[in-house]
């Protein structure tokens, strides 16, 4: 899933200060399951913008309320009209979020109150890790699960590199060498032998290097082949 994390409470507050009408609209899935953008984060986070305009003595309305999802025009739909009547809305959705919602509905002056991080899940409560680049080109099935491009700091194809000691990366003692936890796994499964054939470079123009990316199915796509 997508991670992301609150942006400091000062930056907030600075971004917000000339507003007086503020929505902090939440989104239900992603960001919710990490904690950083749900409906208990949306009135949190709205009960700390009005602390802060008393306490400076300033008058501010604003509401917390939380959608499904945020990159998904019907379900903007459904507050559309609601939205309306901020100045400004507080968009506690990743990235994809806060751009469908500015997309869709460009009248409405929107800001990110959360910076996304990456794409993970949870290694134990309030711990997420890193796993996926969204690189366009998955070459998990020669790794059997371990993805190289994002766990090794030089996302190499044909690794370890020599920095690695003992199990761990470089970087950091904290930090598992990527290709020693390939190597493992390939020896359990009987596959060494996949670490005989060289990889060439990897093509980065399925990434993001190429700039930005577009799937179609045309298997699904409405006739008009526009978003309703």
């Amino acid at each position: 899933m997508i991670i992301a994390e609150r942006k400091p409470l000062e930056e907030i507050f600075g971004m917000l200060a000339p507003y007086g009408r503020i929505a902090v609209l939440g989104c239900g899935t992603c960001v919710t399951v990490c904690m950083a953008g749900g409906q208990k984060e949306a009135e949190e986070l709205a009960a700390a913008i009005s602390i802060k305009r008393k306490k400076d003595k300033q008058d501010v309305a604003v509401e917390a309320f939380t959608i499904e999802r945020q990159c998904e025009y019907e379900f903007i739909d459904q507050v559309a009209e609601r939205l309306k009547k901020f100045d400004v809305i507080l968009s506690l959705a990743c990235g994809v979020g806060v751009q469908t919602l500015v997309e869709h509905m460009p009248e409405l002056l929107v800001l990110p109150g959360l910076n996304t991080k990456f794409m993970g899940y949870p290694t134990e409560q309030g711990v997420w890790a890193e796993r996926c680049l969204g690189c366009g080109d998955c070459v998990l099935h020669m790794t059997q699960g371990i993805c190289p491009i994002t766990r090794c700091a030089k996302s190499l194809l044909n690794g370890p590199c020599g920095g690695s000691s003992e199990g761990k990366c470089e970087i950091s003692k904290d930090t598992d060498c990527a290709w020693h936890l390939i190597h493992d796994r390939l020896s359990r499964l009987n596959r060494l032998d996949v670490l005989k054939e060289i990889q060439p470079p990897k093509d980065w123009s399925s990434s993001h290097h190429g700039g930005p990316r577009t799937i179609v199915r045309e298997d699904v796509r409405l006739a008009s082949g526009k978003q309703s």
